[in-house]
């Protein structure tokens, strides 16, 4: 079974985008590898783009990813696939908008947004549920980058870690 998916997925440019450059293909946690694949992605765009560029590359990944894994999830047959992890590309990414610089910062970015992708608190989870097609996959976890760059802003100005490091 891993073996046809795994063609399915290398087969096709928009499914290979949609899990995320094969990193959604991972037989444990596709989600979490997704978000560790979206890390070194966030690092060159975050170099290379000032905030303005970014934010547009961040609302042209939403738009393209709801059409990616809209159609790759038709494919399948299957609502929301676990191996679609284009949306944690795109969730991590928001929730590093503003983040200080550093890999402490990187880190606890990653860690709270697998947090709210993982636990899904109201509304992540009526979303889930509600919200069907690509931009249902996209937009749980767009909600979960929100909360959880709401929370590394919040940590970021609490003055309790240190801003570069």
């Amino acid at each position: 079974m891993q073996e046809n998916l795994t063609r399915f997925v290398l087969r096709h440019p928009v499914h290979f985008v949609a899990f995320g450059f094969g990193s959604g293909l991972a037989p444990r946690a596709p989600g979490t590898f997704g978000t560790l694949a979206a890390v070194p992605c966030y690092l060159v765009l975050h170099h290379y783009l000032p905030l303005p560029y970014y934010l547009v590359m961040l609302v042209l990944a939403f738009g393209v990813g709801t059409w990616l894994c809209g159609r790759t999830a038709q494919a399948m047959g299957v609502h929301d696939p676990g191996g679609i992890v284009w949306d944690e590309f795109v969730g991590f990414w928001l929730t590093m908008v503003l983040a200080p610089p550093g890999w402490l910062w990187v880190v606890l970015g990653f860690v709270l947004f697998r947090f709210f992708d993982v636990l899904k608190p109201f509304p992540i989870n009526w979303l889930d549920r509600r919200i069907k097609g690509g931009l249902g996959i996209m937009l749980d976890d767009v909600v979960a980058g929100l909360f959880a760059w709401l929370c590394l802003q919040l940590l970021a100005r609490s003055g309790l870690l240190p801003l570069a490091g």
